[in-house]
């Protein structure tokens, strides 16, 4: 689909103005509209070449800035990063897959759609279903499957809820040597590794504590992979836990965020 100056969509022609038509059957609320011009946005995106080359969207290729596509409709997902700290985070925490140099920053293409959402966290946007991207050329790399990371920053829980009555992970087990008996470090070592992870996690106070919990958990499964076990990694990650519910992150999602985090490297020492 092509872009108008501003690289957003053109408008919708004056029967579609408002949404009177009904709206095309594949939006969230499904209508009837079969308007043959480029109104509703992303989902006018096609790959009919009757369409693209007819006549109904002749001017606005004529005036177009630029080409989207819908990537949920493409059964894909892109992580837009909007600069270079978004970058950093992405390589970080995100799994590699094809990516394309922005403006900006890059797009990380997943295969797999999702919802879509702006401002999952700071610089970061999630485009799939009733979404657009622009095109920017096929990019770099081997597109993997699209990672329960990157779902999960789309859930409500990302954003912190004001915090209150929170379920309390309080009550289970903390890490200590009795749980670590084959873990190479010294409990010094390990202690200040986990300190260091829970400020991280109980500094975000507004929003991402769940994203930097699985970062955390993420990290410090990946300090024992050469360790022979056990090493107690499960208590580790209920502190991890305790520390995102602490700042308003709901259990359930602070415990996936860790056990995605934890699994996400294969570690010898962890205890299932």
């Amino acid at each position: 689909m092509p872009l108008r100056v501003g690289k957003v969509p053109f408008g919708n022609c004056k029967a579609c103005r408002d949404n009177t038509c009904g709206g095309r059957p594949n939006m969230k609320t499904p209508g009837p509209c079969q308007c043959p011009r480029i109104c509703h946005g992303w989902a006018a995106a096609t790959t009919d070449p009757a369409v693209l080359t007819g006549r109904p969207w002749a001017p606005m290729w004529a005036q177009a800035q630029a080409v989207a596509y819908h990537p949920g409709g493409a059964g894909l997902t892109v992580v837009d990063l909007d600069n270079s700290d978004a970058v950093s985070w992405a390589h970080a925490v995100l799994p590699a897959t094809r990516t394309v140099v922005t403006t900006r920053g890059e797009h990380w293409i997943y295969r797999g759609a999702m919802q879509s959402a702006n401002g999952v966290r700071p610089d970061v946007d999630i485009k799939s279903r009733m979404q657009y991207a622009r095109w920017l050329g096929p990019g770099t790399g081997t597109m993997t499957r699209l990672p329960d990371v990157v779902r999960t920053l789309v859930e409500r829980e990302e954003t912190n809820p004001a915090r209150g009555e929170v379920a309390s992970s309080s009550g289970r087990a903390e890490w200590d040597r009795s749980v670590a008996t084959g873990c190479r470090h010294t409990e010094r070592f390990v202690r200040t590794g986990l300190e260091r992870g829970l400020a991280l996690v109980r500094a975000h106070i507004e929003s991402g504590a769940g994203s930097q919990a699985f970062g955390v958990a993420q990290f410090l499964a990946a300090q024992h992979t050469a360790c022979p076990g056990p090493c107690g990694l499960e208590a580790l990650g209920w502190q991890v836990v305790a520390a995102a519910v602490s700042v308003g992150v709901p259990e359930p999602y602070a415990r996936r965020a860790v056990t995605n985090g934890l699994s996400g490297i294969p570690a010898p020492g962890r205890v299932s």
